[in-house]
Protein backbone atom coordinates (compact mmCIF):
# COMPACT_ATOMS: atom_id res chain seq x y z
CA UNK A 1 0.00 0.00 0.00
CA UNK A 2 1.13 3.29 -0.76
CA UNK A 3 1.34 6.59 1.66
CA UNK A 4 -2.20 7.14 2.74
CA UNK A 5 -3.41 9.76 0.52
CA UNK A 6 -5.04 13.28 2.57
CA UNK A 7 -8.66 12.88 2.79
CA UNK A 8 -8.79 17.19 2.54
CA UNK A 9 -6.32 17.30 -0.67
CA UNK A 10 -8.53 14.63 -1.94
CA UNK A 11 -11.69 16.34 -1.91
CA UNK A 12 -10.19 19.14 -3.42
CA UNK A 13 -8.61 17.56 -6.18
CA UNK A 14 -11.83 16.34 -7.04
CA UNK A 15 -13.31 19.85 -7.15
CA UNK A 16 -10.89 20.73 -9.25
CA UNK A 17 -11.49 17.77 -11.89
CA UNK A 18 -14.91 18.64 -11.69
CA UNK A 19 -14.31 22.23 -12.19
CA UNK A 20 -12.30 21.55 -15.90
CA UNK A 21 -15.93 21.01 -17.30
CA UNK A 22 -17.37 24.14 -15.58
CA UNK A 23 -17.49 27.84 -15.94
CA UNK A 24 -15.95 29.06 -12.68
CA UNK A 25 -13.68 31.82 -12.00
CA UNK A 26 -10.83 30.20 -9.51
CA UNK A 27 -12.12 33.04 -6.93
CA UNK A 28 -15.39 31.28 -6.60
CA UNK A 29 -13.61 27.75 -7.07
CA UNK A 30 -11.09 28.91 -4.12
CA UNK A 31 -14.07 29.45 -1.95
CA UNK A 32 -15.72 26.11 -2.55
CA UNK A 33 -12.56 24.26 -1.76
CA UNK A 34 -12.35 25.46 1.86
CA UNK A 35 -14.55 25.52 5.29
CA UNK A 36 -16.46 28.78 6.16
CA UNK A 37 -15.29 27.59 9.79
CA UNK A 38 -13.73 25.20 11.71
CA UNK A 39 -14.24 24.86 15.74
CA UNK A 40 -11.78 23.07 17.72
CA UNK A 41 -12.07 22.31 20.96
CA UNK A 42 -10.64 20.37 24.10
CA UNK A 43 -13.20 19.19 25.87
CA UNK A 44 -12.19 18.69 29.96
CA UNK A 45 -14.46 15.38 31.49
CA UNK A 46 -14.81 13.36 34.19
CA UNK A 47 -14.17 10.20 34.38
CA UNK A 48 -15.84 7.19 36.57
CA UNK A 49 -12.65 7.21 39.09
CA UNK A 50 -12.57 10.97 39.11
CA UNK A 51 -10.03 11.82 37.17
CA UNK A 52 -10.03 14.61 34.72
CA UNK A 53 -9.39 13.49 31.07
CA UNK A 54 -9.07 15.76 28.08
CA UNK A 55 -10.31 14.71 24.18
CA UNK A 56 -10.12 17.02 21.16
CA UNK A 57 -12.99 17.58 18.92
CA UNK A 58 -14.28 19.19 15.72
CA UNK A 59 -17.09 20.74 14.38
CA UNK A 60 -16.41 21.75 10.79
CA UNK A 61 -19.11 24.33 8.64
CA UNK A 62 -17.76 24.01 4.96
CA UNK A 63 -20.27 25.68 2.80
CA UNK A 64 -24.15 26.83 3.47
CA UNK A 65 -24.93 28.46 0.59
CA UNK A 66 -27.97 25.99 -0.39
CA UNK A 67 -29.11 26.04 3.40
CA UNK A 68 -28.15 24.99 7.06
CA UNK A 69 -25.16 23.34 7.50
CA UNK A 70 -25.87 19.55 7.91
CA UNK A 71 -23.67 16.51 8.78
CA UNK A 72 -22.38 13.21 11.41
CA UNK A 73 -20.60 13.37 14.60
CA UNK A 74 -17.86 10.49 14.69
CA UNK A 75 -16.31 9.19 17.10
CA UNK A 76 -13.29 7.47 16.09
CA UNK A 77 -9.27 7.43 17.63
CA UNK A 78 -7.81 9.03 13.98
CA UNK A 79 -10.72 11.73 13.61
CA UNK A 80 -8.34 14.61 12.36
CA UNK A 81 -8.84 18.10 11.37
CA UNK A 82 -8.12 17.32 7.76
CA UNK A 83 -10.23 14.74 8.06
CA UNK A 84 -13.65 16.20 9.36
CA UNK A 85 -13.01 19.48 6.69
CA UNK A 86 -12.63 16.95 4.08
CA UNK A 87 -16.30 15.44 5.40
CA UNK A 88 -18.00 18.23 5.60
CA UNK A 89 -16.87 19.26 1.78
CA UNK A 90 -18.01 15.93 0.89
CA UNK A 91 -21.20 16.86 2.69
CA UNK A 92 -22.12 20.19 0.67
CA UNK A 93 -21.77 18.10 -2.49
CA UNK A 94 -23.84 15.10 -1.59
CA UNK A 95 -26.51 17.58 -0.16
CA UNK A 96 -26.34 19.44 -3.64
CA UNK A 97 -26.29 16.31 -6.03
CA UNK A 98 -29.41 14.48 -4.46
CA UNK A 99 -30.83 18.56 -4.36
CA UNK A 100 -31.49 18.83 -0.98
CA UNK A 101 -31.65 22.71 0.84
CA UNK A 102 -28.40 21.96 3.17
CA UNK A 103 -24.90 23.23 2.93
CA UNK A 104 -22.18 20.59 4.83
CA UNK A 105 -20.97 20.11 8.08
CA UNK A 106 -19.26 17.56 9.80
CA UNK A 107 -17.62 16.87 13.50
CA UNK A 108 -15.61 14.80 15.28
CA UNK A 109 -14.28 13.33 18.51
CA UNK A 110 -10.78 11.94 19.04
CA UNK A 111 -11.64 9.16 21.19
CA UNK A 112 -12.27 5.22 21.04
CA UNK A 113 -15.75 4.63 22.80
CA UNK A 114 -14.91 0.66 23.08
CA UNK A 115 -12.44 1.97 25.74
CA UNK A 116 -15.01 4.02 27.98
CA UNK A 117 -18.21 3.05 29.73
CA UNK A 118 -21.70 4.38 29.15
CA UNK A 119 -21.87 7.00 31.66
CA UNK A 120 -18.16 8.33 30.39
CA UNK A 121 -19.51 8.66 27.02
CA UNK A 122 -22.59 10.52 27.90
CA UNK A 123 -20.89 13.24 29.53
CA UNK A 124 -18.13 13.14 26.59
CA UNK A 125 -21.35 13.75 24.47
CA UNK A 126 -23.37 16.91 26.72
CA UNK A 127 -19.37 18.48 26.90
CA UNK A 128 -19.24 18.63 22.99
CA UNK A 129 -23.22 19.08 23.20
CA UNK A 130 -22.30 22.56 25.22
CA UNK A 131 -19.59 23.63 23.10
CA UNK A 132 -21.45 23.22 19.78
CA UNK A 133 -24.49 24.98 21.29
CA UNK A 134 -23.82 28.36 20.26
CA UNK A 135 -23.58 26.87 16.43
CA UNK A 136 -26.03 24.53 16.06
CA UNK A 137 -30.06 24.94 15.91
CA UNK A 138 -32.89 24.27 13.52
CA UNK A 139 -31.75 26.55 10.84
CA UNK A 140 -27.64 26.81 11.20
CA UNK A 141 -26.09 23.59 11.90
CA UNK A 142 -28.21 19.89 11.95
CA UNK A 143 -25.75 17.43 13.22
CA UNK A 144 -26.33 13.49 12.58
CA UNK A 145 -25.27 9.95 13.70
CA UNK A 146 -21.86 8.96 12.04
CA UNK A 147 -19.31 6.21 13.12
CA UNK A 148 -19.67 4.72 16.20
CA UNK A 149 -22.47 7.11 17.33
CA UNK A 150 -25.95 6.34 16.65
CA UNK A 151 -29.53 7.24 18.43
CA UNK A 152 -27.98 7.07 21.57
CA UNK A 153 -26.07 9.98 21.25
CA UNK A 154 -28.12 12.25 19.33
CA UNK A 155 -30.58 11.77 21.79
CA UNK A 156 -28.07 13.05 24.60
CA UNK A 157 -27.50 15.99 22.59
CA UNK A 158 -30.40 17.12 21.62
CA UNK A 159 -31.84 16.98 25.45
CA UNK A 160 -28.59 18.90 26.24
CA UNK A 161 -29.32 21.24 23.37
CA UNK A 162 -32.74 21.66 25.13
CA UNK A 163 -32.39 22.07 28.32
CA UNK A 164 -29.72 24.61 28.22
CA UNK A 165 -31.79 26.67 25.87
CA UNK A 166 -34.76 25.70 27.75
CA UNK A 167 -37.01 25.21 24.63
CA UNK A 168 -38.05 21.85 22.75
CA UNK A 169 -36.42 22.14 19.19
CA UNK A 170 -35.87 18.41 18.10
CA UNK A 171 -34.91 19.67 14.50
CA UNK A 172 -31.81 20.23 16.09
CA UNK A 173 -30.83 17.05 15.32
CA UNK A 174 -31.25 14.01 13.35
CA UNK A 175 -30.58 10.51 13.06
CA UNK A 176 -32.85 10.21 16.90
CA UNK A 177 -35.08 7.49 18.50
CA UNK A 178 -38.38 7.29 17.16
CA UNK A 179 -39.99 8.03 20.88
CA UNK A 180 -37.30 11.61 20.77
CA UNK A 181 -38.67 12.69 16.88
CA UNK A 182 -36.89 10.20 14.94
CA UNK A 183 -38.09 9.42 11.69
CA UNK A 184 -39.04 5.71 10.30
CA UNK A 185 -36.72 4.45 7.74
CA UNK A 186 -33.59 6.47 9.25
CA UNK A 187 -31.83 2.83 10.23
CA UNK A 188 -31.88 1.35 6.79
CA UNK A 189 -31.24 4.72 4.60
CA UNK A 190 -27.60 4.47 3.96
CA UNK A 191 -27.97 1.34 3.03
CA UNK A 192 -31.25 1.80 0.79
CA UNK A 193 -29.45 4.17 -1.38
CA UNK A 194 -26.71 2.09 -2.03
CA UNK A 195 -29.11 -0.53 -3.08
CA UNK A 196 -30.78 1.68 -4.97
CA UNK A 197 -27.67 3.21 -6.90
CA UNK A 198 -26.47 -0.33 -8.08
CA UNK A 199 -30.23 -1.09 -8.75
CA UNK A 200 -29.77 1.84 -11.50
CA UNK A 201 -26.12 1.12 -12.46
CA UNK A 202 -26.81 -2.51 -13.42
CA UNK A 203 -29.86 -0.89 -15.50
CA UNK A 204 -27.99 1.75 -17.34
CA UNK A 205 -24.89 -0.81 -17.85
CA UNK A 206 -27.18 -2.94 -18.76
CA UNK A 207 -26.16 -5.77 -16.55
CA UNK A 208 -28.46 -8.30 -14.66
CA UNK A 209 -28.64 -7.91 -10.35
CA UNK A 210 -30.21 -11.60 -10.64
CA UNK A 211 -27.67 -13.70 -9.73
CA UNK A 212 -24.52 -10.97 -9.91
CA UNK A 213 -21.74 -11.88 -6.78
CA UNK A 214 -21.41 -8.99 -4.69
CA UNK A 215 -18.38 -8.32 -2.30
CA UNK A 216 -19.15 -5.89 0.91
CA UNK A 217 -15.99 -4.24 2.33
CA UNK A 218 -17.46 -3.33 6.08
CA UNK A 219 -20.09 -4.96 7.60
CA UNK A 220 -21.52 -2.64 9.96
CA UNK A 221 -25.00 -0.81 9.28
CA UNK A 222 -24.26 0.97 5.86
CA UNK A 223 -22.84 -2.20 4.64
CA UNK A 224 -24.86 -5.19 5.82
CA UNK A 225 -28.14 -3.29 5.42
CA UNK A 226 -26.78 -2.58 1.19
CA UNK A 227 -26.10 -6.58 1.25
CA UNK A 228 -29.79 -7.86 2.36
CA UNK A 229 -31.39 -5.05 0.52
CA UNK A 230 -28.87 -6.06 -2.67
CA UNK A 231 -29.93 -9.29 -2.03
CA UNK A 232 -33.80 -8.75 -2.27
CA UNK A 233 -33.06 -7.89 -5.64
CA UNK A 234 -31.55 -11.46 -6.54
CA UNK A 235 -27.86 -10.60 -5.54
CA UNK A 236 -25.69 -13.43 -4.62
CA UNK A 237 -23.61 -11.96 -1.32
CA UNK A 238 -20.70 -14.04 -1.47
CA UNK A 239 -17.79 -11.75 0.59
CA UNK A 240 -18.30 -9.65 3.82
CA UNK A 241 -15.80 -7.84 5.92
CA UNK A 242 -15.12 -6.24 9.25
CA UNK A 243 -12.47 -4.98 11.47
CA UNK A 244 -11.42 -9.19 12.25
CA UNK A 245 -10.96 -9.62 8.55
CA UNK A 246 -13.26 -11.25 5.72
CA UNK A 247 -15.50 -14.24 4.88
CA UNK A 248 -15.85 -15.75 1.77
CA UNK A 249 -18.61 -18.12 0.24
CA UNK A 250 -17.93 -18.72 -3.41
CA UNK A 251 -21.62 -19.93 -3.70
CA UNK A 252 -23.25 -17.45 -1.31
CA UNK A 253 -24.29 -16.58 1.74
CA UNK A 254 -27.68 -15.15 3.89
CA UNK A 255 -26.83 -11.38 4.35
CA UNK A 256 -29.10 -11.55 7.39
CA UNK A 257 -27.79 -14.42 8.70
CA UNK A 258 -24.53 -12.31 9.05
CA UNK A 259 -25.53 -9.42 10.27
CA UNK A 260 -27.49 -11.42 13.00
CA UNK A 261 -24.12 -13.39 13.66
CA UNK A 262 -21.90 -10.09 14.19
CA UNK A 263 -24.85 -8.44 16.30
CA UNK A 264 -24.41 -11.67 18.48
CA UNK A 265 -20.28 -12.09 18.64
CA UNK A 266 -19.28 -8.79 17.64
CA UNK A 267 -17.66 -9.96 14.55
CA UNK A 268 -17.80 -12.46 11.42
CA UNK A 269 -15.16 -14.47 11.93
CA UNK A 270 -16.01 -17.83 12.30
CA UNK A 271 -19.33 -17.57 10.54
CA UNK A 272 -21.02 -21.00 9.53
CA UNK A 273 -22.07 -19.70 6.24
CA UNK A 274 -18.52 -19.07 5.17
CA UNK A 275 -16.31 -21.59 3.52
CA UNK A 276 -13.16 -19.43 3.96
CA UNK A 277 -11.54 -16.12 5.42
CA UNK A 278 -9.14 -13.87 3.89
CA UNK A 279 -7.98 -10.12 4.47
CA UNK A 280 -9.66 -7.20 3.82
CA UNK A 281 -7.57 -6.28 1.02
CA UNK A 282 -7.95 -9.67 -0.35
CA UNK A 283 -11.69 -8.85 -0.48
CA UNK A 284 -10.75 -6.26 -2.06
CA UNK A 285 -9.83 -7.85 -5.00
CA UNK A 286 -12.19 -10.74 -5.46
CA UNK A 287 -13.37 -10.87 -8.99
CA UNK A 288 -17.04 -10.19 -8.18
CA UNK A 289 -19.49 -8.07 -10.09
CA UNK A 290 -20.30 -5.45 -7.89
CA UNK A 291 -18.06 -4.09 -5.33
CA UNK A 292 -19.17 -2.48 -2.03
CA UNK A 293 -16.47 -0.52 -0.13
CA UNK A 294 -18.54 0.74 3.02
CA UNK A 295 -15.99 0.96 5.64
CA UNK A 296 -13.67 4.16 6.25
CA UNK A 297 -11.62 6.50 3.73
CA UNK A 298 -8.60 4.95 1.82
CA UNK A 299 -9.56 1.79 1.45
CA UNK A 300 -8.55 1.12 -1.97
CA UNK A 301 -5.56 3.37 -2.73
CA UNK A 302 -3.30 3.77 -6.85
CA UNK A 303 -1.61 0.60 -6.13
CA UNK A 304 -4.72 -1.83 -4.92
CA UNK A 305 -7.07 -0.16 -7.77
CA UNK A 306 -4.49 -2.20 -9.75
CA UNK A 307 -5.92 -5.48 -8.49
CA UNK A 308 -9.55 -5.00 -8.16
CA UNK A 309 -11.65 -7.09 -10.33
CA UNK A 310 -14.80 -5.75 -9.64
CA UNK A 311 -17.17 -4.44 -12.54
CA UNK A 312 -18.87 -2.05 -10.76
CA UNK A 313 -18.56 -0.51 -7.55
CA UNK A 314 -20.76 1.45 -5.39
CA UNK A 315 -19.35 3.63 -2.55
CA UNK A 316 -21.39 3.11 0.58
CA UNK A 317 -18.73 4.81 2.87
CA UNK A 318 -17.42 8.49 2.68
CA UNK A 319 -14.01 8.78 0.52
CA UNK A 320 -13.16 5.06 -0.10
CA UNK A 321 -11.02 5.46 -3.26
CA UNK A 322 -8.14 8.15 -2.90
CA UNK A 323 -7.99 10.14 -6.29
CA UNK A 324 -4.88 7.97 -7.55
CA UNK A 325 -7.44 4.76 -7.21
CA UNK A 326 -10.10 6.67 -9.72
CA UNK A 327 -7.33 7.41 -12.14
CA UNK A 328 -6.70 3.78 -12.28
CA UNK A 329 -10.06 2.73 -12.15
CA UNK A 330 -11.05 4.75 -15.08
CA UNK A 331 -8.42 3.71 -16.94
CA UNK A 332 -9.12 0.32 -16.90
CA UNK A 333 -13.25 0.47 -17.28
CA UNK A 334 -14.32 -0.13 -14.10
CA UNK A 335 -17.92 1.74 -13.50
CA UNK A 336 -17.49 3.81 -9.76
CA UNK A 337 -20.53 5.34 -8.81
CA UNK A 338 -19.52 7.76 -6.18
CA UNK A 339 -20.04 8.00 -2.36
CA UNK A 340 -21.82 11.35 -2.73
CA UNK A 341 -24.47 9.78 -4.36
CA UNK A 342 -24.79 6.32 -3.16
CA UNK A 343 -24.79 7.14 0.50
CA UNK A 344 -26.72 9.84 0.32
CA UNK A 345 -30.20 8.40 1.80
CA UNK A 346 -29.10 8.88 5.40
CA UNK A 347 -28.54 12.63 4.98
CA UNK A 348 -31.64 12.47 2.47
CA UNK A 349 -33.61 10.99 4.77
CA UNK A 350 -32.02 13.01 7.88
CA UNK A 351 -33.48 15.92 5.80
CA UNK A 352 -37.38 14.28 6.13
CA UNK A 353 -36.73 13.69 9.78
CA UNK A 354 -35.83 17.59 9.81
CA UNK A 355 -38.87 18.44 7.74
CA UNK A 356 -40.92 15.93 10.25
CA UNK A 357 -39.47 18.07 13.28
CA UNK A 358 -40.39 21.29 11.76
CA UNK A 359 -43.79 19.96 11.04
CA UNK A 360 -44.39 18.15 13.94
CA UNK A 361 -46.19 15.60 11.58
CA UNK A 362 -44.49 11.90 11.18
CA UNK A 363 -44.55 9.84 8.14
CA UNK A 364 -45.02 6.08 7.49
CA UNK A 365 -41.94 3.96 6.59
CA UNK A 366 -43.12 3.67 3.27
CA UNK A 367 -43.81 6.81 2.72
CA UNK A 368 -40.38 7.45 3.71
CA UNK A 369 -38.97 4.98 1.50
CA UNK A 370 -40.93 6.29 -1.56
CA UNK A 371 -39.89 9.89 -1.36
CA UNK A 372 -36.21 8.46 -1.10
CA UNK A 373 -36.57 6.12 -4.12
CA UNK A 374 -37.43 9.18 -5.91
CA UNK A 375 -35.14 11.33 -4.93
CA UNK A 376 -32.12 9.04 -5.57
CA UNK A 377 -33.30 7.36 -9.18
CA UNK A 378 -33.76 11.17 -9.45
CA UNK A 379 -30.27 12.00 -9.02
CA UNK A 380 -29.00 9.46 -10.48
CA UNK A 381 -30.48 10.32 -13.82
CA UNK A 382 -28.93 13.98 -13.41
CA UNK A 383 -25.45 12.25 -12.94
CA UNK A 384 -26.16 10.05 -15.81
CA UNK A 385 -27.03 13.45 -17.97
CA UNK A 386 -23.87 15.11 -17.06
CA UNK A 387 -21.95 12.42 -17.69
CA UNK A 388 -23.39 12.53 -21.28
CA UNK A 389 -23.54 16.27 -21.91
CA UNK A 390 -20.05 16.96 -20.81
CA UNK A 391 -18.01 13.99 -21.67
CA UNK A 392 -16.24 13.81 -18.29
CA UNK A 393 -14.02 11.07 -17.69
CA UNK A 394 -16.41 9.02 -15.09
CA UNK A 395 -19.19 9.20 -13.20
CA UNK A 396 -17.83 10.67 -9.79
CA UNK A 397 -16.56 13.50 -11.55
CA UNK A 398 -20.11 14.00 -13.06
CA UNK A 399 -21.54 14.29 -9.75
CA UNK A 400 -19.22 16.55 -8.91
CA UNK A 401 -20.75 18.51 -11.68
CA UNK A 402 -24.22 18.67 -11.18
CA UNK A 403 -22.79 19.34 -7.15
CA UNK A 404 -21.05 22.34 -7.86
CA UNK A 405 -22.84 24.06 -10.84
CA UNK A 406 -25.96 24.13 -7.61
CA UNK A 407 -23.83 25.59 -5.36
CA UNK A 408 -22.21 28.05 -7.51
CA UNK A 409 -25.82 28.83 -8.73
CA UNK A 410 -26.96 29.64 -5.22
CA UNK A 411 -24.12 31.54 -4.30
CA UNK A 412 -24.64 33.74 -7.20
CA UNK A 413 -27.61 33.98 -7.26
CA UNK A 414 -27.30 35.34 -3.43
CA UNK A 415 -24.77 37.62 -3.74
CA UNK A 416 -21.36 38.95 -2.38
CA UNK A 417 -22.33 40.47 1.14
CA UNK A 418 -18.99 41.66 3.09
Amino acid sequence: MSEEANPFESLQEQVDDASAYLDVSPDVLERLKNPERVLETNLSVEMDDGHLEVFRAFRSQFNGDRGPYKGGIRYHPNVSRDEVKALSGWMVYKTAVVDIPYGGGKGGIVIDPDDYSESELERVTRSFAKELRPLIGEDKDIPAPDVNTGQREMNWIKDTYEKLENTTAPGVITGKALDSGGSEGRVEATGRSTMLTAREAFDYLDKEMEGATVAVQGYGNAGSIAAYLTEDLGANIVAASDSSGAIYNPDGFDAREAKAFKAETGSLSDFDGATEEMSNEDLLTLDVDLLIPAALENAIDGDLANDVQADVIVEAANGPLTPEADDVLTDRDVAVFPDILANAGGVTVSYFEWVQNRQRFYWTEERVNDELERVIVEAFEDLIDAYESNDVPNFRTAAYVVAIQRVVDAYEQGGNWP
